[in-house]
């Protein structure tokens, strides 16, 4: 079981990694106008890997028997990454201006990075 835990705990971890640098270059190439932002792999890959993140996610939260609505910092993570959902897609889709884009991202960094402190201290406080 333990090799099994840490197997699913390194994918999760590596996705996090992955969807924080594809975020990032995302958003920096939608603030820079990039073409690269057209492309068919950058609106392809990013979905297969936050797909892996959440399914890692799910397995490890039934490996832990510790959810959402029982464990106060995974609910609150929870909802961080919803937060962090909608305003990304205002950042990088729906935001109908440039500012609007560049403060969902910069907004939607901070709920990731919020994320990241809960998931390590399990401590819910924001500052």
């Amino acid at each position: 079981m333990l090799d099994w835990y840490l197997t699913i705990k390194n994918i999760h971890l590596s996705c996090v990694v992955l969807t924080f640098i594809s975020f990032s270059a995302r958003g920096l190439w939608m603030i820079l106008d990039s073409p690269l932002l057209q492309r068919r792999w950058v609106k392809i890959v990013p979905h297969f890997i936050d797909s892996v993140l959440l399914a890692s996610g799910i397995t490890l939260v039934i490996m832990l028997h510790q959810y959402p609505g029982v464990e106060t910092w995974l609910t609150v993570k929870f909802v961080a990454l919803l937060v962090y959902i909608i305003i990304g897609t205002i950042a990088l889709k729906r935001g109908k201006t440039k500012t609007i884009r560049v403060i969902a991202w910069i907004g939607a960094l901070g709920a990731f990075f919020y994320m990241v402190k809960v998931a390590l201290t399990r401590v819910i406080n924001p500052f």
